[in-house]
Formats: C-alpha cells, structure tokens, sequence
C-alpha cells in the first residue's frame, strides 16, 4: 500500500501511518495525476495524487550520470516546472488494483475514487468513508463509519521517498532512476510513460512505477505501482484543477461539523 490512508471497509485501524503506505498510489506533484494518492492495495493509493507540497526545488543529481536517460529526465523537467508554478491542486482521481493470475491474466480485486485537495504542504483527501486533513504539522482522519477522528503528527513527507500525498507529482526527484518507455494514447490522449526504478530495491515492496503524462500539458495523468507481490495499483487523474483559492481552515478537522464524534489523539506529544 502506497500511504495507509485509503483502507478497504473491512479495515478499521486504529492508527494510520501514511508512512507504511508504501506501494500503491503515487502524488509530490506529479503534476496532479491526483495522484490522491498519501498515493495502491487498499490502503495505499492515494495520497498520489494526493497531497503534499508543491515542489520548490528540482534536481536530479542523485541519478549518477552514467544512467541518466536524457529524453526521461527532459519530460520530467517539464513536468517539474509546471507542477512548481502551481499555487494549489484539486484532483478527482480513481484507483484500481489488481493481482496478477497468470503471465498474461490480471484480476481486478478492488476498485476507489477520491478527491485530493493540495496546497504546499498541506492537503484533505477524501477516499472510502475517510477524510484526511493535514496542515503540514497535524493529520486528522476521520472515519465515518465510526463517526471517530484520529489526530496523530503529520508525517514527513521529505523524510521518505515512497509515494504520498505530498510527493506524488514530484516522485522521480530523490531515490530513483528513470527511463523513457513510450508514447501512447490513453482515452484520447497522447501520453509519454517513463518508468522509475527504486535506488534501494531491497528496501521497497514495489519494483517499478510508470507514470503517464500528458505530451501537451505536462501533467502525470496515471501513475501505476508495480509490487513484488504480483499486485498492481494504478491511480488515474480525472479531473484537474490547478490554482484555485483554499483557505487554509479547510485543512484543518472542525469538531463542530461533527456532531458527537469520538476524538482519539495518537500524538507523542
């Protein structure tokens, strides 16, 4: 799972890390391929496309040169340019996962929508019975099943580089190597793929990340996760809408809309 944050509706955690969320939805800005997104199993998806910072900073100096794919690392430029000229980011986005039955043959076991609503650092994803709300330094979640919020420290989103809400439009900047795959089309669309490859393997629970952009907008339009499991999360941009006014009150939980509801602080402090 990508971020931890969209569970399936059997799942009731009690404590949600988006950190754990490794695999499964990639968005810091892929140019808001939503994407979603902190992202993916389910319980990792979305926060792609979902939620994080706008990129203030684009380099890829940690790719040794010998490997560097120039056409690659030219889209991402592009792509990293205009995610960091947004102010915010409100994406619709769906999510698919898959488990693969045979060399040829994939099941779909499990199907998503969400809404990832993004300003620098701070962001609210709506996904399956759970809000999100994060001001950069507190993440609530609430879960409507239970009318009940956990409040726990907002995680850093720079201090991994698995997809999450904050980083899922800017993932190729820190741990990976990319490649150019192809031009293709998708719903209408002529789209570039490049696929990232993690530095450290070893350490990851996914083993490619192909992402989808717009060859006119330089936008990530999907973003899928390849995981050594044999399942495959694909997050998929529907609507994206860039520079539009978000206060900041909207990223943080309001008890008072909530009538009645449990509150459970998971901080350290």
């Amino acid at each position: 799972m990508v971020w931890g944050i969209i569970l399936r509706s059997s799942e009731t955690p009690k404590t949600l890390n988006i950190d754990a969320m490794k695999a499964k939805f990639v968005i810091r800005h892929l140019s808001f391929v939503v994407s979603i997104a902190y992202c993916l199993p389910a319980r990792h998806l979305i926060l792609l496309l979902l939620a994080g910072g706008l990129p203030t900073a684009y380099c890829f100096s940690q790719q040794p040169k010998e490997v560097v794919d120039t056409k690659a690392k030219a889209i991402l430029d592009e792509v990293a340019a205009k995610t960091k000229s947004y102010t915010s980011i409100k994406a619709e986005f769906g999510s698919v996962t898959e488990k693969k039955v045979s060399n040829t043959e994939s099941k779909v076991t499990e199907t998503q929508s969400g809404t990832l609503q993004l300003k620098g650092e701070k962001y609210k994803l709506e996904i399956k019975g759970q809000v999100i709300f994060c001001d950069s330094k507190t993440q609530w979640t609430y879960i409507k099943e239970s009318n009940e919020v956990q409040i726990n420290n907002a995680p850093d989103p720079k201090a991994t580089d698995d997809p999450n809400p904050v980083n899922i439009f800017t993932l190729y900047e820190k741990g990976y190597k990319y490649k150019y795959a192809n031009e293709e089309v998708m719903n209408g669309t002529k789209v570039e793929v490049v696929s990232l490859f993690p530095l450290a393997p070893d350490k990851k629970a996914y083993h490619t990340i192909r992402l989808s952009i717009d060859k006119i907008k330089k936008q990530i339009v999907s973003v899928k996760i390849m995981n050594k499991n044999g399942t495959i999360n694909t997050i998929t941009v529907k609507t994206f809408i860039a520079n539009s006014e978000m206060p900041d009150a909207m990223f943080i939980f309001n008890k008072a809309e909530y009538k009645g509801v449990e509150v459970v602080d998971l901080r350290d402090n």
